[in-house]
């Protein structure tokens, strides 16, 4: 690679033979990586809701959206701070408990991410997420605010935790998502495959 091109991102399609799927990779240092997955979906068009990001080894990774990415505000980093800590609270003390892996905030801040322990549905999810927003309502702190308990104690928002959680449960109730549209791939003869 020219040295003008060195610490320069580039994505890259390679393509095999027909029907394969091209595979993508970045290209940084000379290195090529695997775009991953959840770079793949088309960003533009996800609105509120629950999709299944991905399956691995019998882990099920659920991305709660919240907010709809680029086109509404991210949530605020205090508010999510308070959803996360809400939410691993209601999920990790629910008749689910057992299956939880994970609840954690995107990097983004559009939603919430939950690794599962086995194949729960979308709706499955829904139903769960729905219980844990009524829940998150009626509470009038959020735990482990202190030094001792809190990376980040001071970084809290339960007045606007509680209004995305409101707006979620809207939508979770009735404008409800659950359907990916990945990112396409037009090859240089005119064909296309989705990505992944």
């Amino acid at each position: 690679m020219p040295s003008e091109f060195a610490g320069r991102h580039f994505l890259c399609t390679f393509a095999g033979g027909l029907p394969q799927q091209p595979t993508h990779y970045y290209i940084y240092n000379r290195t090529a990586m695997e775009v991953i997955q959840s770079f793949t979906i088309d960003h533009t068009r996800l609105k509120p809701g629950i999709y299944i990001s991905r399956d691995d080894k019998g882990f099920r990774t659920f991305d709660l959206r919240i907010t709809e990415p680029n086109k509404e505000p991210a949530v605020a980093p205090s508010a999510i701070h308070s959803i996360e800590h809400l939410m691993a609270t209601w999920f990790r003390n629910s008749r689910v408990k057992d299956d939880v892996v994970y609840v954690g905030p995107m990097g983004c801040l559009t939603g919430m991410y939950i690794i599962m322990l086995g194949d729960y549905s979308v709706e499955d999810m829904r139903q769960l997420t729905i219980e844990c927003l009524e829940w998150m309502l009626t509470q009038q702190e959020v735990p482990a605010t202190t030094p001792d308990t809190c990376g980040n104690y001071l970084l809290h928002d339960l007045p606007m935790c509680h209004w995305e959680c409101r707006r979620y449960l809207d939508r979770l109730r009735n404008d409800f998502h659950s359907e990916y549209t990945k990112l396409t791939v037009t090859l240089s003869d005119g064909r296309v495959f989705a990505d992944a």
